[in-house]
């Protein structure tokens, strides 16, 4: 085996297990086909891995542990295989052409050329070979992950690397969830270790009161985008330390504190041991906030400059995305705690020269209050120069969310934008939606901008959308069947048994309805089941067949989310509904697939506003299927008449039992009919109309090629000018705007108000304002008349314009503006916020003056 060789981001270029020494030279080119996780949404090397193992293959789905496990005399008949040969070698060349192929950021996005974005999340789902996700928050990293890999975005993502990760999940006899804890065996995953200059493997620092953490660093390659993976089991640990990334989201706040400091901290120390300097950082959620507390001080380090400089020069490269919709979703860490892992003599404040109040203040939503816990989420807004919500109610919930962090700021003034989610939909369409997709828009349709495909994706005709369907349904049916057969017998039935049971569970007629997310509260996952003899009766009619397949985990602490699987579980094992009803165990990457290809309706139940996005009901669209869901989320504002249904009246001030109602009112008397309404030809038109509308207009709307392209052209591009800005010249324009707004804060209270005056001229209302600004500079300032948002009618904010009077005083000034008098003179009120070209108002100037 030859000596590795690192690569120019010290990883060992044609590292492979000890396995490859059995490798003959002509089948090497398997090595980096097993290690690109590509193979998660790019199925076609599937057939490859069969002829070496089929049988491993359909258990794991993962190549990695497929090519460990082939022996040496079977290496040498494959490599005599001129088939196997073949496919080797045009597989090779075709991920050689997309990794060198000219992609959307190189042709559309020249402002981010030389540039590198830095994307830390805790945990990101790509598939089930590497499990390292809990739930949507992980499935929508990875989904970025390979949308910015296909648009040749140039990404880097860090995460954990978790000896545990989210649990598996059984049901036992009695309908009660069990959990698992398989381990993630690092030889097993397709991930190679990271290496330093000196050919060592490369291990990253981290100072911990009384000893140093080691961490280890794995790389995955994601087609064109590396994720690096932190590891604390390493032997240099004592064993405590060594279960810092023993379990994703286990212990208590102490192991959540310390798993975010290796995160952040940790992760952005890594990125530069191999030399990756990032322009953007972005932010997927608080848990990530430490990271730019350790850019901040890696960039004192070079530039020479305090703190609070670095913090005003980093801040513009930083993009926080903010996924919880309750303030109690946020990470907060007491003083005491954050005193333990940030001290101020010899510890990690000392290297920053502030404070533990100074930290602490900039995480709390009022900074002197000495009790106040540390918030991730706050920390995170303060230090970023963007924040967003995943959708556009989500980034309303947030705006009030976070108003505490900007007193006397109207909450439409909150700077807090949204970028609704979108799913990577190569990884969740089936082989039949692929296929059609392919005739219609073309392979490269996810790899660019996506607006054209609304229009092609329109024109597929009835029996091309039904065929589609048919496939789907029966290739969900043949998998729920399989999934049965192995749950019953796992739980002692008979194999005999277990198969007649299973063989007589689906109807390839019947409407199937797909339910699928985590039993919380919140999501009301008993919302269906509310009425358990009307769901019975909805699912056994004869003339109009409806089957429904459920599935889903509660948390392991969570006793009434297992409570809401038992109930689920008693209802699917009822002997006069059981052929029509299933539940799926261990809901993952792998079950979600299967559902969202094959379900006809995707329900979803949250109480709105609690659903910051939800991304389940988006995988169906490519798909065919349609979406049955409360106003929440993305829903809210991709739902109209023709693609779907929507339940509950969108205020979320209904109770249950009327929510309920309207749900079951909607499947009996719009959902299913028109399913099952034929022509001559079998044919349910009104049904595939419905379809067609849906596909068509939402499918490129929600998908990850558009949010990933959004975040590009409205964030990355200006973020990473904004660093640059203000980091060139040792920080020179950085250290200006902090002596600017340090200025404009110590004499922000010396503005007065003056006379206001107001008067109708025509069609406009005339007003005339004087302000004494005291020492400010007018220049410093931005008078405005505002008038508050109503239903149907957006924000005022408009600019007054500064006239001359020479018979007051110098600080004193008149101002004047005219407007449409088509709101009552009584709704505008003046206000002075500060003014700068360079200074992001009010994320970094959060003073406000109000006339009273």
């Amino acid at each position: 085996m030859p000596t590795p060789t690192l690569d120019s981001r010290g990883t060992p270029s044609g590292w492979a297990a000890p396995f490859a020494r059995n490798l003959p030279d002509a089948l090497m080119p398997f090595v980096d086909l097993a290690l690109d996780l590509r193979w998660t949404w790019s199925h076609a090397a599937d057939a490859l891995w069969r002829m070496v193992n089929a049988e491993l293959w359909e258990a794991t789905r993962n190549p990695w542990v497929v090519l460990q496990d082939v022996s040496a005399s079977k290496f040498a008949r494959l490599e005599q295989d001129p088939v196997f040969r073949g496919e080797l070698t045009r597989l090779s060349a075709e991920r050689r052409a997309y990794l060198d192929a000219a992609t959307w950021c190189s042709e559309h996005a020249p402002a981010l050329r030389g540039e590198s974005v830095a994307y830390f999340s805790m945990e990101f789902g790509l598939g089930e070979g590497v499990p390292l996700y809990a739930g949507g928050l992980g499935i929508l990293a990875g989904d970025y992950v390979k949308a910015a890999s296909d648009l040749g975005i140039p990404a880097v993502a860090v995460g954990l690397l978790f000896q545990e990760g989210y649990f598996r999940q059984r049901v036992d006899l009695s309908g009660r969830q069990r959990e698992a804890y398989p381990y993630n065996d690092p030889g097993s995953l397709p991930i190679e270790p990271a290496l330093a200059p000196d050919g060592g493997r490369l291990r990253v620092p981290i100072e911990l009161p009384g000893r140093t953490l080691g961490l280890r660093v794995w790389r995955a390659r994601v087609g064109r985008v590396d994720l690096y993976l932190l590891d604390a089991n390493d032997p240099t640990n004592s064993p405590m330390d060594r279960g810092i990334t023993s379990k994703l989201y286990g212990g208590g706040p102490e192991i959540r504190l310390l798993q975010e400091i290796v995160l952040g901290i940790g992760g952005w120390r890594a990125l530069q041991a191999l030399g990756i300097e990032p322009t953007v950082a972005h932010l997927n959620e608080g848990h990530t906030a430490f990271a730019v507390l350790e850019r901040a001080a890696q960039f004192m380090g070079r530039a020479g400059v305090s703190f609070h400089d670095a913090l005003w020069a980093t801040r513009p490269g930083n993009v926080f995305t903010t996924h919880t919709p309750v303030q109690a979703g946020f990470d907060a860490f007491s003083p005491e705690l954050m005193g333990t892992y940030f001290t101020e003599s010899g510890g990690y404040l000392s290297g920053l020269r502030i404070s533990l109040a100074d930290l602490l203040g900039l995480g709390r939503r009022d900074p002197g209050d000495g009790g106040e816990p540390f918030n991730m989420a706050h920390f995170a807004v303060r230090a970023s120069g963007h924040t967003n919500g995943v959708s556009r109610l989500h980034g309303a919930t947030s705006r009030r969310l976070f108003a505490g962090l900007f007193p006397r700021w109207p909450e439409d003034d909150v700077p807090v934008g949204h970028v609704t989610n979108g799913v990577h939909v190569p990884s969740w369409d089936s082989r039949a939606a692929d296929d059609l997709w392919t005739r219609v828009c073309g392979k490269g349709r996810w790899h660019g901008t996506v607006d054209l495909l609304c229009d092609a994706a329109a024109k597929l005709d009835d029996e091309a959308l039904w065929a589609m369907r048919n496939e789907e349904s029966r290739d969900l049916l043949e998998y729920c069947r399989r999934r049965l057969e192995r749950q019953l017998t796992e739980r002692g039935v008979t194999t005999e048994a277990a198969g007649t049971l299973a063989s007589n569970v689906m109807d390839p007629r019947a409407l199937t309805l797909g339910f699928a997310r985590r039993f919380a509260e919140y999501k009301r996952p008993l919302l269906l089941l509310q009425d358990p003899e009307r769901l019975a009766r909805l699912l056994l009619d004869p003339a109009r067949p409806v089957q429904l397949v459920v599935a889903g985990k509660a948390h392991p602490d969570d006793e009434q989310g297992k409570r809401m699987i038992a109930d689920w579980v008693a209802f699917v094992n009822r002997p006069d509904v059981r052929h029509r009803a299933i539940f799926l165990e261990d809901y993952d990457i792998a079950v979600a697939e299967r559902m969202v290809q094959g379900a006809d309706v995707w329900i979803n139940t949250p109480r709105r506003p609690w659903e910051a996005c939800g991304t389940s009901g988006m995988k169906v669209l490519v798909n065919g299927g349609l979406n049955l869901s409360s106003l929440d989320g993305w829903w809210a504002e991709a739902w109209s008449p023709d693609v779907g249904w929507v339940m509950g009246d969108g205020t979320g001030r209904r109770t249950d039992v009327d929510d309920a109602e309207d749900l079951y009112a909607i499947l009996e008397q719009e959902v299913v009919p028109e399913f099952h309404d034929r022509d001559a030809r079998g044919l349910p038109r009104r049904w595939l109309s419905r379809v067609r509308a849906s596909v068509s207009q939402l499918t490129p709307r929600f998908s990850a090629t558009r949010m990933v392209q959004e975040y590009a052209e409205r964030f990355y591009a200006e973020a990473a000018t904004g660093y640059r800005r203000r980091a060139e010249d040792g920080a020179r324009l950085a250290k200006d705007l902090r002596a600017w707004q340090a200025v404009l804060d110590s004499r922000w209270g010396q503005i007065r108000f003056g006379e206001f005056e107001v008067r109708r001229r025509a069609s406009a209302w005339e007003f005339a304002l004087v302000v004494d600004l005291g020492e400010l500079s007018p220049e410093w300032v931005r008078v405005e008349l505002y008038a508050e948002p109503g239903e149907d009618r957006a924000a005022v904010r408009q600019a007054m314009t500064r006239e001359t009077m020479a018979t007051v005083a110098s600080t004193t000034h008149r101002y004047t503006v005219s407007v449409p008098a088509d709101r009552d003179a009584g709704e505008f009120t003046p206000r002075v916020i500060p003014r700068h070209a360079d200074v992001l108002v009010p994320n970094e100037a959060p003073q406000i003056a109000w006339q009273h």
